[in-house]
């Protein structure tokens, strides 16, 4: 089977990607500090919020070498400075949250490309890439929500946020790795779908729907559907014969 390859790559500046994890970090110095925890699990919860995703990403599926986190002191850095600003700055920074938003609808489309462009250049297929870059976008948000005993929001109902991380990861392969457009541009475009994707869903409340809704409001229709095409199957009557017997005489 020959192998799926890109055209170009697509590179985004280190500074981006430090100030993002700075920024989920962020959320999740929050989130622990709401709930009153002490310095370790506040520190747990930053990596987990700032890096779970490419944890997941290195660590589990593609495991090539040690994941960026480790490889690179300056994201351990910008954790530690996150739980500094959210420790010293709570009430101030928790006002902010429009830029966390930006952040988040950014970071979902930046790290599903990354994450699907590193899985076809490991030398995974198309539907692999997707999983990865689907993983890598919402990781963090999943071990946040577990290690918090609470059910990952991304369980249920609610405004598009993995939907758009997935539609972006989906857009960027097709176009890279389907169109062979160049992967800077695919990217590009891919980014934009789910920022926008994710803004709007913010602004106009744009949300998906329970699964057993559809089911409850499709049932009846499907039961007609069901009966139309049924074969119908009759039984055919058969008249019993009357033997008649002559007795000799």
């Amino acid at each position: 089977m020959e192998q799926t390859q890109l055209v170009g790559q697509f590179d985004f500046p280190v500074a981006y990607n430090l100030l993002a994890t700075f920024l989920f970090a962020l959320t999740g110095v929050i989130l622990a500090t709401k709930k009153k925890y002490d310095l370790i699990g506040v520190f747990i919860l930053a990596i987990v919020a700032g890096a779970g995703g490419g944890l997941i990403r290195d660590g589990i599926f593609l495991q090539d070498g040690p994941p960026l986190l480790l490889q690179d002191y300056r994201f351990l850095i910008a954790i530690l400075l996150a739980i500094v600003v959210g420790s010293f700055l709570y009430h101030v920074v928790k006002k902010f949250d429009g830029m966390f938003f930006i952040a988040d609808a950014l970071g979902l489309g930046i790290y599903g490309v990354i994450g699907a462009q590193m899985s076809i250049n490991a030398g995974l297929g198309i539907l692999a890439a997707v999983m990865v870059g689907f993983a890598s976008a919402i990781g963090g948000g999943v071990l946040r929500d577990v290690l918090t005993k609470k059910e990952p929001v991304i369980f249920f109902p609610g405004q598009y946020y993995a939907a758009a991380a997935l539609v972006g990861v989906t857009l960027f392969l097709f176009l890279a790795a389907s169109l062979k457009v160049n992967a800077e541009v695919a990217a590009l475009i891919a980014i934009g779908v789910t920022f926008f994707m994710r803004l709007a869903a913010m602004k106009f409340d744009l949300s998906t729907k329970p699964l057993a809704d559809f089911a409850d409001v499709n049932r009846s229709a499907f039961l007609d559907i069901v009966d139309i095409v049924k074969p119908k199957i009759t039984r055919k009557k058969h008249k019993k014969s009357k033997i008649e017997i002559k007795l000799p005489k």
